[in-house]
């Protein structure tokens, strides 16, 4: 636009009442992630209101909308990690929108004005948070469930599901047998305990192929529906969904990322899941649980969260797309990857919302995994794998969703920074959207300002940003004990030696042993905890047959070993 169309813009916007959904006024206030939060909020609401276009204007006060000009400078303001603005922006905003920056002069005052387009392909996020106006306040999409309803119907269309399309001329001969079999058990497992509805889990194995399918939904009136043969149809009856090529790929990378392995695995969907995950490798890791003494072994991934995880992208998968599901190992992460949208706009959305998610790309695909327990209530198992993560003191999954019409979830199976993990371990009443955000402070992604004020305020975090990271306090407080195994081996031996070398010149008492030692253990744990480990010491070393002792207690005499030494336990 040039000046007369600015000018003639301006007077157009401070003409509108103040109430303005698709247009807000501030004076000074540039903060990165304020703007970013409000391109999301005004860009959705413009599309609510049916604007091609929203604007945000810096130089207007916003109740009198009189011109008072700007301090803000576009050009040279920096988003996180001192990126320019406009790209910083641009990197987090999902989908991505057009957006145009102006400066000019009004009555003699600096204004200026960002143009912003309008949601046209899916409500739009920031940093994967989505944002709405109401009346003139911003507020998270998912609070209005009522706005977010008619956004998606504006910006997607009216809602088709592709997975309850008939494929016609296919039969129950198109249906793997082992597949029916399998789906039935999973469906009397989930109403065994449902006191309303245990029966089902009995009627089920009396029930016809016809009859069950029907239950579940994936047949209607006994035609087949897309989602059946996508989860229980044979592999050489996908010519009924063409041109959709339902398909999941399994790639094995090593720590270069070069491709080792790969395999495909085609329909039936409820067989090939496990099939696939059986080929990944679970290595066994040790860590420390709880903050205990001794680490313990657990596998890098947990089942559940991976067939979770995997189970989501089958459901959620834009199957006209004719795309493939992948699986990616490599060796610290799995990566699933499918075609289609978020539609909870973005985890803390998922966190947040205390009902199930609303909305799916494919209903009645989803429904019918529900129902053969693939699959929690749409949409609060993604919740609950964060949870098993955050039991397990390891990191979140990671949603990648800056790609509008694609999701990769990234599941991390290795520590990567043990001030979380301590974090984790010591203070297990954290609220998870700050397991969340810690997550992202130890991924070095970026945090909102009500994160960061959030573990600010519990002191879980320190420095300035792009630099925060884990509060030194908190790994203080909760290290002893991983600097306790870490010099254990190396006390372990010294005393080992120091003891030997006491019991050589003759007997010496217990407390005599202590006090030549319990100065010299690591300053990391406590007294208590190291008298224990100088009696588990002391107990092995008498096991090992290289000391004895006539009894026990501090008053107890040790000396070293002889066959010929009568040992009292």
């Amino acid at each position: 636009m040039n000046d007369a169309q600015l000018q003639a813009k301006l007077a157009e916007l401070l003409a509108l009442p103040h109430e303005t959904e698709w247009a807000e006024f501030k004076h000074n206030n540039s903060d990165p992630q304020m703007i970013g939060e409000y391109l999301s909020a005004i860009s959705n609401s413009a599309a609510l209101e049916s604007q091609p276009f929203d604007y945000i204007v810096w130089g207007v006060e916003d109740g009198t909308h009189k011109v008072v000009g700007t301090s803000f400078k576009p050009r040279t303001q920096k988003g996180a990690g001192n990126e320019d603005l406009e790209p910083w922006l641009n990197k987090l905003l999902s989908p991505r929108i057009n957006f145009r920056i102006f400066e000019f002069e009004a009555d003699g005052n600096p204004v200026v004005l960002f143009e912003v387009q309008a949601a046209n392909t899916a409500p739009v996020a920031f940093s994967g948070r989505r944002y709405v106006r109401v009346g003139s306040h911003k507020k998270p999409l998912g609070e209005h469930p009522e706005r977010e309803r008619k956004l998606l119907g504006i910006v997607s269309g009216p809602v088709v599901d592709w997975s309850a399309g008939i494929c016609e001329g296919a039969t129950l001969n198109d249906l793997d047998p082992e597949a029916i079999k399998k789906a039935r058990s999973e469906y009397a497992e989930r109403f065994e305990g449902d006191p309303k509805k245990s029966h089902l889990a009995k009627e089920v194995w009396q029930w016809d192929d016809a009859t069950f399918l029907n239950k579940i939904k994936v047949a209607i009136d006994g035609r087949l529906t897309r989602a059946a043969l996508i989860l229980l149809g044979k592999a050489e009856s996908t010519h009924h969904v063409a041109p959709a090529q339902p398909r999941m790929t399994w790639i094995l990378k090593d720590d270069k990322n070069i491709e080792r392995d790969y395999r495909h695995f085609d329909p039936p969907f409820l067989l090939a899941v496990d099939e696939l995950l059986d080929n990944v490798r679970n290595l066994t890791i040790r860590y420390l649980p709880d903050g205990t003494l001794f680490p313990i072994n657990v596998s890098q991934y947990d089942p559940w969260v991976m067939r979770e995880t995997l189970h989501n992208c089958i459901a959620h998968q834009n199957y006209e797309k004719a795309g493939r599901i992948i699986v990616v190992e490599q060796p610290d992460s799995l990566l699933c990857t499918n075609l289609g949208a978020f539609y909870p706009g973005s985890v803390e959305e998922v966190v947040v919302r205390d009902s199930p998610q609303e909305f799916s790309a494919n209903p009645l695909l989803a429904q019918a995994m529900v129902s053969l327990n693939m699959i929690d209530t749409i949409g609060s198992g993604i919740k609950r794998t964060f949870q098993i993560q955050r039991d397990r003191n390891f990191p979140m999954p990671t949603y990648d969703l800056s790609e509008p019409e694609r999701v990769k979830v990234r599941l991390i199976g290795q520590i990567l920074d043990p001030n979380y993990t301590r974090m984790l371990m010591s203070q297990t009443n954290l609220d998870l959207l700050d397991v969340i955000a810690l997550d992202k402070v130890q991924k070095q992604q970026p945090i909102t300002d009500d994160e960061a004020k959030s573990l600010r305020s519990k002191k879980l975090i320190e420095g300035r940003r792009p630099s925060i990271h884990i509060s030194a306090d908190v790994a203080a407080a909760t290290d002893t004990m991983v600097d306790y195994l870490r010099r254990r081996g190396i006390d372990r031996d010294y005393c080992q030696k120091m003891i030997l070398d006491l019991l050589g010149k003759g007997p010496a008492k217990r407390n005599e042993i202590d006090r030549l030692l319990l100065d010299r253990l690591s300053d990391a744990i406590n007294e208590t905890q190291r008298k224990t480990f100088l009696m588990n010491l002391l107990q092995d070393m008498r096991k090992a047959e290289l000391i004895d002792s006539d009894g026990r207690g501090a008053g107890s005499v040790w000396q070293l070993h002889s066959p010929d030494t009568e040992v009292k336990d």
